[in-house]
């Protein structure tokens, strides 16, 4: 898909900031040094790294202004992120898009603004890094240039971090970032009440691949399996290794019949065909426990520890199956 076609394609936009599990994060020092810079180099009162969820724009960092968000609809950035290119407001007050919103006719007051898409390498908008002043004014193209650097930098930012958050065998996230991801989605959970749920899953019987045919082996079965999962998951859903051979998966706006459905056709995928490993063919299965997000749920420990239990009651049935935290109909 052409880059001019990705701003077009607002479900993947979103599949994309949800890949880089950066919504809801706390402060970080290299995104603030950068909305700093911004804000001395360009001689502006406020400067933000704008993030554009569905209904919201939130603020990685943001110096200038007292808050952490703001509704989508008043957001600068939406317009920004629509754009291939930087996007300049001269004067908002004078600006048909702008004149009537309530960050211009009221506080903070704005007047001008620079905003360069945030730009992810496979062509998906995230949302901007923008400069924003009260006064209006004109930005130069030195100065559009260096915010354009500053937007490159934000950019490595996400991908460093999203390095960081995967594992290196599988190329799943990390326990940590998954664990991250689902607190993540715990608050939004009690925010907007919308459903989630998780999968936990665990080889069966990987401790005899390792015993027999050596550990080179066992991690390329682990490899295929992951890559075998993550290429029947939907757009947002996420994928992580929690340790050894257990994965699991977080599975947003996703209630508990339809976790279940998506466990069982992931059981499929991975029994489906041998694993082929260092010249051998094995017939390879997972166990499966899937728990949907209920109220009495208050960590992400404690949802992943629960379908971890019905985890070990889908391996004392037999294994090769899945057993959910509401019984299936």
């Amino acid at each position: 898909m052409k880059h001019n076609q990705r701003v077009q394609d607002e479900m993947g936009r979103l599949a994309a900031l949800r890949r880089y599990a950066i919504l809801d994060t706390p402060a970080a020092e290299p995104f603030d040094k950068l909305t700093q810079l911004v804000r001395d180099v360009l001689g502006v009162p406020i400067a933000a790294v704008s993030l554009v969820d569905a209904e919201r724009q939130w603020f990685k960092s943001i110096v200038g202004l007292p808050v952490c968000e703001t509704s989508r609809e008043v957001s600068f950035c939406s317009h920004a992120i629509r754009r291939n290119e930087p996007m300049l407001v001269p004067d908002a007050t004078e600006d048909p898009r702008f004149a009537m919103n309530p960050l211009v006719t009221g506080d903070p007051g704005i007047r001008s603004y620079l905003g360069i898409p945030l730009t992810t390498p496979d062509g998906y908008n995230l949302g901007a890094l923008c400069a924003i002043d009260t006064q209006p004014r004109r930005f130069d193209a030195t100065q559009i240039a260096v915010m354009q650097s500053f937007a490159n930098l934000v950019l490595n930012e996400l991908e460093l971090r999203q390095i960081a958050m995967s594992d290196g065998l599988t190329g799943a996230m990390t326990r940590r970032g998954l664990v991250e991801a689902a607190e993540r989605e715990i608050a939004r959970s009690r925010r907007y009440g919308s459903a989630a749920s998780v999968i936990v899953l665990d080889v069966d019987h990987f401790k005899l691949v390792n015993d027999v045919y050596g550990h080179p082996t066992g991690d390329a079965v682990l490899r295929m399996i992951a890559q075998r999962c993550m290429g029947a998951l939907r757009e947002g859903d996420l994928f992580g290794r929690l340790g050894g051979e257990e994965f699991a998966v977080l599975l947003p706006q996703t209630d508990a019949k339809g976790a279940l459905d998506l466990a069982e056709r992931l059981r499929e995928v991975v029994a489906a065909a041998p694993v082929d490993a260092n010249g051998v063919s094995l017939r390879v299965t997972a166990s499966f426990g899937v728990c949907s997000l209920t109220g009495d749920i208050e960590t992400a420990d404690v949802w992943l520890a629960v379908a971890d239990a019905l985890l070990y009651e889908a391996k004392a049935g037999g294994r090769n199956c899945c057993r959910s935290s509401v019984p299936s109909q």
